[in-house]
């Protein structure tokens, strides 16, 4: 799907770097027409985001049209791209494969369910919008009685490989091994997909992921799911962008500033069934 969208600028870059936390003085606004001197780069340009269709509330295949796509990251990207006036699409692959794909240069961006963390901002710079937290995915009924991390011993825990909530079963792993308890049975996967299908199959008492995620899951599918418990993490999620896209960074940025500032943001977390409260200032974070 592509689409033209329009932003605001923002001061100039101190030495033409991109700072973390920078803060510019003028308030953007929506100038679709005057693309080629905010972001001259851009111009006559197509921005391609990568994304994973399986990632509700952020990304996800319509199921009336399996071509279109809805959530919180595309209509974002729509309103923030329109604002800039920059023509965009999606590109649709498996979640472990978009990041690297940007660093490479093979996509601009990741706009996903994607959290900033210190060493993959040494190869992206981000644009952050939105805090984050852990959710834990059973089935309908919580047939384990799982209401907290201590309640993980003895059972099958399901995460994505190298993330937060891998951190977080490991450390419970410890307590249960030190408090004598029944140790955990971790199921790694790749993709979040392949996590799904380990709990549906019941080859996982859990599933422990983002907690937007989660909430979707639960809401919309309730006879099959349900929300055993969140932690609040801390994390933070926002746009990747390939290092050395500074135009891009901006144009972002900007757009994200105008839809926090107009309500627009607000809106697209509501129609997702998100808490608005997890909307953060916009930011930039090069490292």
């Amino acid at each position: 799907m592509s689409v033209r969208l329009s932003l605001t600028a923002a001061a100039a870059l101190a030495a033409g770097l991109l700072v973390a936390g920078s803060a510019f003085a003028a308030d953007p606004t929506c100038e679709p027409d005057k693309v080629a001197t905010k972001y001259p780069s851009l111009a006559g340009k197509t921005v391609t985001f990568g994304a994973d269709p399986q990632t509700p509330p952020y990304v996800v295949r319509d199921g009336a049209d399996l071509n279109k796509l809805n959530g919180i990251a595309v209509d974002m990207a729509k309103a923030v791209m329109d604002c800039a006036g920059v023509k965009y699409k999606f590109t649709l692959g498996a979640w472990s494969g978009i990041l690297p794909a940007v660093s490479s240069g093979q996509i601009d961006a990741m706009w996903d369910d994607l959290y900033y963390k210190p060493d993959r901002a040494k190869n992206v710079d981000y644009v952050m919008y939105m805090g984050a937290g852990t959710g834990v995915l059973v089935p309908a009924g919580n047939p384990q009685k799982i209401e907290k991390l201590d309640d993980f011993c003895g059972k099958t825990v399901a995460y994505g490989i190298g993330s937060i909530e891998e951190a977080a079963t490991l450390k419970q792993q410890e307590v249960c091994k030190s408090e004598g308890k029944a140790a955990i049975n971790t199921m790694p996967f790749q993709d979040l997909a392949a996590g799904l299908r380990l709990l549906e199959s019941g080859r996982t008492d859990a599933l422990m992921w983002d907690l937007g995620y989660i909430d979707f899951m639960a809401k919309n599918n309730s006879t099959k799911y349900s929300r055993a418990f969140s932690i609040v993490s801390g994390f933070q999620i926002g746009v990747g962008i390939g290092k050395g896209k500074e135009d891009l960074v901006k144009a972002i940025y900007d757009g994200i500033r105008v839809i926090q500032a107009d309500g627009t943001q607000k809106k697209i977390f509501a129609k997702y069934n998100t808490d608005p409260a997890l909307m953060i200032p916009a930011e930039i974070r090069t490292k």
